[in-house]
């Protein structure tokens, strides 16, 4: 009962005029950044937020709109993917093998609606999960300590480098550059200077905000600079533009059963929608068994927008109950809470449960919201695809710019944006991930924190690190997702090559 009672106090902030309002916004911006090719939920989540705090917004009126900002760019990465071909972001990346052949079809009002819906469904099912299970989790959390915890980063690290991309190993670099990035500044314990080449403006650190922007943004904006072309067609929505009953019965396993696997899958620290539409949409083509999948079959729509607006709602849990980032964009939201002096974590629900309840009940309203809003503004949405990137690419710029300078007012920040931005521009021509890269540099100050507690309790003494079962279990759960997955390859490769010799 305590749960149902919390829940009511969180739909009790939630539904407060100002929050309604916030929510509606975030909702709709949302839906416009993911709609816009390439921008995806990081990037919203990282301009808004520093515009959140330079507006005084109250810590749970913050977090609402970077939350309904998230699931909102996981319904809007969908549009562009079906009548484009141009996945929004990168967990909508599966949804165009089948949404544009729909488009292409003349099915694109059956293809948006019918990735609505799934969205909506994939979207309450991993709420609903959040609601049982995270303060579950949030009281078993309560017995880890700085071991525990040190084990846990390791542990999301190695998902990073095992699950990020196809290339693990460029993934495992990029966190490591990420945990570099981490160490700049004074050091906590001993007062020294690291790696801040003799500037003041790095005696603090590098700047999240700063990090996020100019690793996203700068380096989106440098790639939107390499085309040429201002737009493409948009795919004209002919036909029926909802769904009928006998395409709903066909989705409806598919968009189940892909919403279980994004949840799951979204509890992972670093896996992320993109891993979780993928498995879900792999699934589903073995599962089914048909040879139209990549043709136009509605559930190659259904099964990656179950799984990674499952998999968006699911990465909320590890980052509110053990304070570690399931996802890049909580990862963000992470740094959000920092802002405002809120430490991420179990506590959270028994000395701040306004703020967490409040999220909760924001994202079940928001989803709702998203539902509503987005099947009658399918053609209006349509339309916005067409913006020129003459103008696109100087307002991403104004904006990042403004979203930087609010947090110091320093023009150190500008230019240290600018830097990371090139920086990330050619890591991403190098197929880089940025996600890992981001996500390592949130880790790594819990991480070195963590390891340096655990080791004072102990007077230095290592074996305390693999003392506890927890520990045990997460080392060992670490070494297996860095070393199984390749395995696996090699032995599916071995099985293809016996078989073609057959």
């Amino acid at each position: 009962m305590d749960t149902w009672s919390f829940l009511m106090q969180g739909f009790a902030v939630a539904m407060t005029p100002e929050n309604l309002m916030i929510a509606l916004i975030g909702c709709f911006i949302g839906t416009i950044v993911g709609l816009l090719p390439g921008l995806g939920p990081i990037n919203g989540v990282a301009i808004l937020m520093p515009l959140a705090f330079a507006l005084h917004l109250p810590a749970e009126s913050a977090l609402i709109l970077l939350a309904t900002v998230y699931i909102g760019c996981e319904y809007g990465g969908r549009i562009s993917s079906i009548l484009l071909n141009v996945p929004g972001d990168a967990g909508a990346i599966m949804t165009a093998l089948d949404g544009y052949p729909m488009a292409q079809q003349g099915k694109a009002g059956v293809a948006l609606s019918i990735s609505a819906v799934s969205s909506f469904i994939g979207s309450t099912i991993a709420i609903l999960g959040i609601i049982l299970f995270a303060p579950i989790l949030a009281n078993w959390s309560l017995a880890f300590g700085p071991a525990e915890y040190f084990a846990l980063m390791v542990f999301a690290i190695a998902c990073l480098g095992s699950m990020m991309s196809h290339n693990p190993l460029k993934s495992f670099l990029a966190a490591l550059i990420g945990l570099g990035m981490a160490t700049v500044g004074v050091d906590a314990n001993t007062g020294v200077y690291r790696f801040t080449f003799d500037s003041v403006h790095l005696s603090d650190g590098i700047q999240f905000v700063v990090v996020v922007i100019g690793l996203f943004s700068v380096s989106e904006i440098l790639l939107m600079l390499e085309s040429t072309s201002s737009g493409q067609k948009v795919v004209r929505a002919s036909g029926r533009m909802m769904f009928n009953m006998k395409e709903a019965a066909q989705a409806t396993g598919a968009t189940l059963r892909s919403s279980f696997i994004g949840f799951f899958v979204g509890v992972l620290p670093g896996a992320g929608a993109t891993i979780a539409s993928a498995i879900a949409y792999m699934s589903e083509k073995k599962i089914s068994g048909s040879d139209q999948f990549g043709k136009g079959d509605i559930r190659g729509v259904a099964a990656p927008e179950a799984a990674n607006n499952a998999s968006a709602c699911g990465s909320f849990i590890p980052m509110l109950t053990l304070g570690i980032p399931g996802s890049g964009t909580t990862a963000v939201m992470v740094g959000a809470l920092t802002l405002y002096n809120i430490t991420p974590g179990p506590a959270m629900f028994t000395e701040q449960p306004d703020i967490v309840w409040g999220l909760i009940a924001a994202l079940l309203i928001g989803n709702v919201m998203l539902l509503i809003m987005n099947i009658p503004m399918i053609n209006i949405f349509a339309r916005m695809l067409t913006i020129p990137l003459w103008f696109l690419v100087p307002a991403i710029a104004a904006i990042s710019a403004v979203g930087v300078y609010a947090v110091h007012s320093t023009t150190f920040d500008l230019l240290l944006m600018v830097g990371l931005g090139i920086f990330g521009y050619i890591l991403r021509k190098m197929d880089f991930p940025m996600s890992p890269l981001i996500l390592g540099f949130v880790l790594g100050e819990m991480l070195e924190q963590n390891l340096r507690r655990a080791l004072s309790i102990s007077n230095g003494s290592l074996p305390i690190l693999w003392e506890s079962l927890i520990c045990k279990v997460l080392l060992v759960l670490a070494v297996a997702v860095l070393i199984v997955p390749p395995l696996w390859k090699r032995w599916r490769r071995k099985r293809l090559k016996l078989a073609e010799a057959e």
